[in-house]
């Protein structure tokens, strides 16, 4: 079974820190999907700093969701948080 996406913040540069039920951290980097279907959406001024977490995934309030295990394969994993600054 997966884990659950906890707690997600989004930074510049399309970048997202994301916590899992499991006490592991990651970073997603969304720039390579941003030119595909709804992920347009995300490149909105402001849109992407909406992230938020929703049942057990990350979504945004311009209509875009992951599945949970898209956000778990694709982050760079990590056993302690991330830390990233505004111009990573």
């Amino acid at each position: 079974m997966q884990p659950s996406v906890k707690k997600v913040t989004a930074f510049e540069n399309y970048l997202l820190s994301v916590e899992f039920s499991n006490g592991e951290y990651g970073i997603l980097d969304m720039k390579p999907y941003l030119d595909f279907g709804v992920f347009k959406r995300l490149k909105e001024p402001g849109a992407f700093q909406q992230a938020f977490v929703s049942f057990d995934t990350i979504e945004w309030q311009a209509g875009v969701d992951l599945a949970p295990e898209f956000v778990y394969s694709k982050c760079q994993r990590a056993t302690i948080q991330p830390k990233l600054t505004v111009n990573s």
